[in-house]
């Protein structure tokens, strides 16, 4: 489903000009694999997990052999985005194949927030269940918390798990007096008021062991998993089994309990023959939270991290296995989002896409390791909050001048490092031959900005945006309590 509804001149021209700049096929000559059968999906989603966080990504201090074997028996992909660099809205466009600013999911939503998930807006479990799927979330939720919000209202048949962050308790590490303390549900109902710290160590294995426990019950039909695991956000946790298995420390210590989940995972689906059955997707949230110093993730050479609309915020490891339909050893280079897994799935699935307009794109192409296909999006945006700050097309990232947080001052052992606030000028980056965002080359390709100045101008039409005052024709509000 087309994101924006541009004049069938400008698409044309936008083709033409994408195909003499960014060195590639214009779009209509991409190839279309043949669709597969119906596939088993599970997704696996951290939160906080760096770019550099895995080792086929350059993981120091500890190993993710788990991970590495989705990497070698799938696909990994070297420039895929997160919509958001911030819970709420990351999950909100994942569920939804929606940029967050078009149904108002911003943010990271607090205990006292009074919106949530629209009963308007279909979730990928909606979409799925739709289609004869059976559909489980375990772990973090994040799309509000008041029982009309919940994952059991929106597509999901189980849920057990936490309504937001892990730090949203009396333990947070920077304002202990701000939160009430964690509640831990089963479904719709409260099955312990209280989470503790004990409780939060388990919390990695729990989850795991309830994804396998559903795909054994559910083994002779289709499947959705989503184990959104609440690691490795601060404040960290990990079981005995890992306490103290990586030279890295504590952070470490819980990558290498989540990728022993994956493991289990895949040891599940291959006890069970159900490998060649079942795609299995492997991203995070957003980048790392920097300033939790050794309790922190790496963004490796990209430059920032959470909170930010630089690559170290919103690029973060993909990876992607289906024996059969997905090659072995794959490595995809076109830049791609969290947005374009709803249609993609969808297409795989035989599911109908929801009739409200989305922002994803179908990837399948990609997916499959089609060498000649090329991303089905135009452009990428990239807002903080209800700022669009960034925009990608093809090699090229266009920055607008905005201000946006730099660690001054490493945290450590749990506690926060200090941030300031830095201005940047509008900028261009050839993100090809300049992974770390140092070489401004503005002046170097005026062409190149002004055509991504008209893509960001067509996207603020659409989704809006507070620095210029636009508000969005194809906004959508978000659920709120009266």
């Amino acid at each position: 489903m087309s994101r924006f509804r541009f004049p069938a001149a400008l698409r044309i021209a936008a083709l033409l000009i994408a195909s003499l700049l960014l060195g590639g096929p214009a779009l209509a000559d991409a190839p279309n694999p043949p669709r597969p059968e119906t596939p088993n999906v599970v997704i696996v989603f951290t939160d906080d997990q760096g770019y550099a966080d895995v080792g086929v990504y350059g993981a120091e201090g500890f190993t993710t052999p788990h991970l590495d074997r989705l990497a070698a028996e799938g696909i990994r992909f070297t420039d895929f985005y997160a919509a958001q660099a911030v819970c709420t809205a990351s999950r909100a466009a994942l569920l939804t194949g929606c940029y967050p600013n078009r149904i108002g999911m911003l943010g990271a939503l607090g205990p006292r927030s009074n919106i949530g998930l629209s009963d308007g807006e279909t979730t990928l479990a909606e979409m799925l269940r739709g289609a004869g799927y059976a559909t489980a979330i375990y772990g973090k939720w994040h799309l509000g918390f008041q029982d009309r919000f919940l994952p059991t209202r929106h597509g999901f048949d189980e849920f057990y798990g936490i309504p937001y962050s892990n730090d949203m308790w009396p333990l947070h590490p920077e304002r202990p007096d701000a939160f009430p303390d964690l509640p831990l549900f089963e479904n719709q109902q409260v099955v312990n008021p209280a989470v503790t710290p004990e409780d939060q160590e388990r919390f990695t294995t729990e989850f795991t062991e309830r994804a396998v426990d559903f795909i054994r019950r559910h083994a002779d039909q289709p499947f959705f998993v989503y184990l959104a695991h609440p690691m490795p956000h601060v404040p960290l946790y990990v079981s005995d089994r890992f306490r103290g298995a990586s030279e890295q420390g504590l952070y470490g210590d819980v990558i290498m309990e989540i990728d022993w989940s994956v493991g289990e995972i895949l040891r599940t689906l291959a006890e069970l023959e159900l490998e060649e059955r079942t795609l299995v997707v492997f991203t995070s949230d957003n980048g790392p939270w920097l300033s939790y110093g050794n309790h922190a993730g790496s963004a490796g050479p990209l430059r920032e991290g959470k909170g930010t609309s630089w690559d170290g915020g919103h690029r973060v490891p993909f990876l992607a296995r289906w024996p059969g339909q997905i090659p072995a050893g794959a490595v995809c280079r076109e830049p791609a989002m969290t947005i374009d897994l709803l249609p993609t799935i969808a297409g795989l699935a035989d599911a109908d896409l929801p009739a409200h307009p989305i922002d994803g794109r179908d990837i399948w192409p990609l997916l499959a390791g089609d060498p000649e296909a090329r991303s089905p999006q135009e452009a990428y945006f990239f807002y903080w909050s209800r700022e669009l700050q960034a925009v990608r097309a093809g090699p090229w990232k266009l920055h607008f001048p905005h201000s946006y947080r730099y660690l001054v001052e490493d945290g450590a052992d749990g506690q926060p490092g200090r941030y300031a606030q830095r201005k940047t000028p509008l900028a261009l980056f050839d993100l090809h031959n300049d992974l770390g965002q140092q070489v401004d080359l503005s002046g170097t390709y005026p062409e190149v900005v002004q055509r991504l100045k008209t893509l960001a101008e067509q996207a603020r039409q659409e989704l809006g945006d507070s620095r210029t005052g636009d508000s969005g024709t194809g906004v959508r509000p978000p659920g709120r309590m009266d």
